[in-house]
């Protein structure tokens, strides 16, 4: 095969990169989007427990961690949740709020895909999968590519193929190479939107009441959320954890609010004045799960005493020990398990209003490579969907 040649080649054929080459193409740009993987957007097929996720109807910047805060205002602010919901709406794809502006498919994830894949199309995109790009080199007119497919140049490339995150996926690095190859710096990377793991005693504790869920109110860093947190054999997980793990540091204690915001030290008292025959982890099993609340006794976090026995400061002590439940994890799963990766692409390198390389011109980076991640619940789609429509837009004014 000779050497090809593309207005704008997309590396990556995940969220970022379809919707990017769809939006290029039907600005009339010619379009290939290329990736190493069997099948296109894998963690698209996947997320939602195979309902997609694919937005939040309040998405903020605040919603968003990085270096640069004001980075991802531009992008946000040009394509919104709404614009996307208008997209799915053309396609007749139906969906449904689940909770906290969560927006998800009320049929299969894979509705998403195919609508990328219409839309590439509908532009005049090709995407060619199972396909390898081995080198990138610039050149006097754009850039130059090897690939397992032959020769390939392109005026405009776009970066889009993610972070580490979930590698038995094919998550890999590739991006951040490319982005050292022409001059940029990569904000330290790390598992993020990832459950937590302990070890010797806190683990044991934890199997023993695997399964477990219940509501809290968790902080760790700046990060503060109200939502449901999951004992597990390895830990702790659920959207609580996920979330605070984005602001977790390793070796730093995380603080967990087992009431979720109510008044512990009152509700501590109106049951001594209801039930002062039972003891104190009896009692929590009306307001606490079961299983937890006798290990709180078991572990000592309070006292495995009868609430008449008990003064009222003991009382207040109990309720703020289960009310600040300071525990250290051991670490995280890691990218085995993490939804997003923090870090990336230092975006000081890059026009937060093109996404494009303030080093290379023609050069694109969008989606998770950057770094911008999203909470949990459709934060990082939406910054998928909004950073690729930015490139493609500034593709095809150049």
């Amino acid at each position: 095969m000779g050497v090809t040649h593309f207005d704008t080649i997309i590396i990556g054929a995940g969220a970022a990169g379809l919707f990017c080459g769809a939006q290029a193409g039907q600005r009339g740009q010619s379009v290939l989007v290329v990736d190493h993987a069997k099948k296109p957007a894998e963690k698209v097929r996947i997320s939602g427990g195979g309902r997609c996720n694919f937005t939040n109807i309040h998405t903020a910047p605040e919603n968003f961690l990085s270096q640069n805060p004001h980075f991802a205002k531009s992008a946000l602010a040009r394509y919104t949740p709404f614009d996307f919901m208008d997209l799915l709406t053309r396609h007749e794809i139906t969906w449904h709020e689940k909770t906290l502006g969560q927006l998800f498919c009320d049929g299969k994830s894979g509705q998403i895909i195919e609508m990328l894949l219409d839309e590439l199309q509908a532009g005049g995109g090709q995407h060619w999968l199972e396909t390898s790009v081995e080198r990138v080199a610039a050149t006097e007119a754009g850039f130059a590519l090897d690939t397992m497919r032959g020769a390939l140049t392109c005026d405009a490339l776009v970066i889009a193929t993610g972070g580490l995150s979930i590698p038995k996926m094919g998550a890999t690095g590739f991006a951040y190479d490319v982005a050292r190859q022409f001059g940029h710096e990569i904000i330290e990377t790390r598992a993020g939107l990832v459950p937590f793991t302990f070890s010797g005693e806190a683990l044991d504790d934890f199997l023993s009441i695997a399964g477990t869920a219940c509501d809290v109110r968790a902080a760790s860093g700046k990060g503060r959320f109200d939502e449901a947190m999951l004992f597990t054999h390895r830990g702790l997980s659920g959207p609580a954890m996920l979330q605070i793990s984005s602001y977790w540091a390793p070796g730093a204690e995380i603080e967990i609010d087992l009431f979720n915001g109510e008044d512990a030290d009152a509700l501590f008292k109106q049951m001594k004045a209801e039930r002062s025959r039972q003891t104190l982890p009896s009692a929590l099993e009306g307001v606490l799960p079961k299983r937890l609340a006798a290990l709180l006794g078991r572990r000592g976090d309070v006292p495995d005493t009868r609430l008449a026995d008990l003064s009222h400061v003991a009382l207040s002590d109990a309720a703020e020990h289960l009310s600040k439940w300071r525990l250290k994890p051991t670490g995280t799963e890691g990218y085995r398990t993490a939804e997003v990766t923090l870090g990336g692409v230092d975006t000081d390198g890059l026009s937060s209003r093109t996404m494009e390389s303030r080093h290379q011109p023609g050069l694109y980076f969008i989606g998770e490579c950057v770094d911008v991640t999203g909470w949990l619940g459709g934060y990082n789609f939406q910054w998928a969907w909004a950073s690729a429509h930015a490139a493609a837009e500034a593709i095809a004014a150049r």
